[in-house]
């Protein structure tokens, strides 16, 4: 039995070894791929297209949909920064998805609401709606009050009564900045239609300083928590998103800040209800319609459009989310499990359904399987300390080393933080990543798969505070 318990020891020893060493060599890879586009990227003049962009009759106008449960606290402030982008034609459609608290009557008291007769199309099955209201003040903004069905359900409502081609998604929480639909909207304009679904960069509000729907200062917040999230968001979207857009495998567009062609969104039916991720999988749906009816279409991570979010600041509210995440990565996994290895899906389905399986939804059991051989191996001295050191290596190499590259990338693209006293913070806090923010990250992503598996979830309640307060 000795014999037989350290073979098997060994055996998961070199398991984690071999699969750390090939996750950590594929985000290196990627990081190389975004590498090359920034560097490409950042030589063209993009200021002098927007203008012509800003200011052309052609340009697509856009519909921007918020949906909204329960955001008394932000979405006054979401809409009146919308109100102020920098885009020649759009309107703004908020869904408030059945709120209990005072989302409805604080848009009402603020932009002046009042109810109309509203022809809404039924292109999707939603919840029944209460009322349609627009403002005195502007014409462009419509709120929708209806009966609650979940984030995708409201989505889908927004869909209906759209006027435009193209639609935003943005949650109610969030905050774009003044010219990100223009970015957004650049690559659409340029591909004739063929792009049919964009996603923008994601960051941490907590931090920044807002005033007349401005951010007028960008500082590093001082919590650790926070300051974690920002570097992992760094590395989601700037190595993980735009490494697989360079081939057409983007699998994942958040749901805090995406556009997509209303059509094609209503072709393959909408948003799905019921599921946890549902951005995720109307994005993997719609590259099933992509290679099922052969077309041209794209679906592209943009980093320079940007929209800004208020994180969570507490350990139990982060845990939550996550859970929710992860158990929303199983299900699109699951419910397009046919899609794997599948030659009919080309790279989705040979390469990147598997990838996102192995790596980004098994990957917490692997590494937690390497914390419990390198504490093991050390206690009870079944393992070689080089054996456990290698382990250690390769795992520092996946999570802090990547994360520190991640700080690089984002200094070469976006330049978000001006000071270089954040970006040294941000770089020194990477190089804790895997000392103790991973591992956290590990044990929730786990208790995701097992909230997938038994169908219980919890979705908790955030703090927010706010995206115009100073944080």
């Amino acid at each position: 039995m000795n014999n037989l318990g350290l073979w098997i020891f060994q055996f998961l020893t070199i398991l984690v070894i071999v699969y750390m060493s090939f996750t950590a060599l594929s985000y290196i890879m990627l990081f190389l791929l975004s590498f090359r586009k920034v560097s490409r990227e950042g030589k063209l003049d993009k200021k002098e297209t927007l203008e012509d962009l800003a200011i052309s009759e052609s340009t697509i106008p856009v519909s921007i949909i918020v949906p909204a449960f329960n955001e008394e606290v932000g979405v006054v402030d979401t809409v009146r920064s919308l109100l102020t982008l920098q885009y020649p034609q759009f309107e703004i459609i908020v869904v408030d998805d059945g709120s209990n608290d005072q989302t409805l009557s604080k848009l009402i008291e603020a932009y002046h609401l009042y109810v109309v007769d509203y022809a809404i199309r039924k292109h999707l099955d939603t919840q029944p709606i209460h009322g349609v209201y627009k403002s005195t003040i502007f014409p462009n903004l419509v709120v929708i009050s209806k009966e609650n069905g979940g984030k995708a359900d409201a989505l889908n409502s927004g869909i209906n009564i759209a006027n435009y081609p193209y639609f935003c998604a943005i949650d109610g929480d969030s905050m774009l900045e003044q010219d990100a639909l223009l970015k957004a909207m650049k690559p659409i304009h340029a591909s004739d239609g063929h792009i049919i679904g964009v996603g923008g960069s994601i960051r941490i509000a907590n931090g920044i300083k807002i005033s007349r729907s401005k951010i007028e200062v960008i500082e590093v917040p001082n919590k650790p928590l926070v300051i974690m999230q920002i570097i992992e968001y760094f590395r989601a979207f700037l190595i993980g998103r735009l490494g697989f857009s360079r081939f057409n495998q983007l699998l994942i567009v958040s749901g805090a800040f995406g556009v997509f062609r209303k059509d094609k969104v209503i072709h393959v039916g909408g948003y799905r209800q019921g599921t946890v991720g549902e951005d995720m999988e109307l994005v993997v749906r719609l590259h099933r319609m992509i290679r099922e009816e052969k077309l041209n279409d794209r679906i592209e991570y943009i980093p320079d459009p940007v929209c800004w979010t208020e994180a969570p600041s507490s350990f139990e509210v982060l845990r939550l989310q996550r859970i929710r995440w992860q158990r929303g990565l199983a299900e699109t996994m699951h419910l397009h499990r046919s899609m794997f290895f599948n030659p009919k899906y080309g790279s989705v389905g040979l390469v990147t359904m598997p990838y996102f399986f192995l790596v980004e939804l098994l990957g917490a059991v692997f590494e937690f399987l390497g914390y419990l051989l390198i504490i093991g191996g050390l206690l009870f001295d079944f393992l070689d300390p080089t054996i456990v050191f290698t382990i250690f290596l390769v795992t520092v190499i996946y999570g802090s080393f990547i994360s520190s590259l991640a700080v690089l990338l984002e200094e070469m693209t976006m330049h978000k933080y001006p000071k270089v006293s954040h970006l040294i913070k941000l770089f020194l806090w990477s190089l804790t990543d895997s000392f103790w923010y991973r591992p956290i990250l590990v044990i929730w992503r786990i208790e995701g798969l097992i909230a997938f598996l038994t169908k219980k979830s919890e979705w908790g309640k955030m703090d927010r505070k706010g995206l115009s307060s100073d944080k």
